[in-house]
């Protein structure tokens, strides 16, 4: 698959990486409707700055919920940080379906969402960056 930047995107990617300095790796509209950003490895802690005040100044800039993800090439750190703060006690793949396993009800709901919003979200995320994963399913 293909990645493809909108002008408004590369927009976005220029300021972001203007005030953060970090190394970005992609941008995107998430399902949520989160602007999105996905950083090099290692690069978390500088994109979101002191106490996280880069955040703030972005979404001021953008005026839209912004979300920074470290990629890793370990699909299950990536979404171990995909899915934080949500709290997994074990995450499984087998034969491309990813099962995750949360520590609590809240953990639970928040990762389905309403209607499996969230999960949905978060299968399409995981897709653009691992192409063999087929489905995300919480235990």
């Amino acid at each position: 698959m293909r990645i493809k930047f909108t002008p408004e995107l590369m927009g976005f990617m220029s300021v972001f990486q203007r005030i953060t300095n970090a190394n970005l790796k992609d941008c995107f509209v998430d399902d949520n409707l989160a602007l999105t950003f996905v950083v090099g490895t290692g690069e978390l802690g500088k994109a979101l700055g002191k106490k996280a005040i880069n955040i703030s100044k972005l979404e001021q800039a953008f005026k839209k919920k912004i979300k920074i993800i470290e990629f890793h090439e370990d699909i299950k750190k990536f979404i171990r940080g995909l899915v934080y703060p949500s709290k997994i006690d074990e995450l499984d793949i087998q034969e491309n379906v990813v099962t995750i396993q949360p520590s609590d009800t809240k953990s639970r709901g928040y990762l389905i969402g309403r209607a499996a919003s969230n999960l949905r979200n978060y299968e399409k995320i995981v897709k653009r960056y691992f192409n063999d994963i087929e489905e995300i399913k919480i235990m």
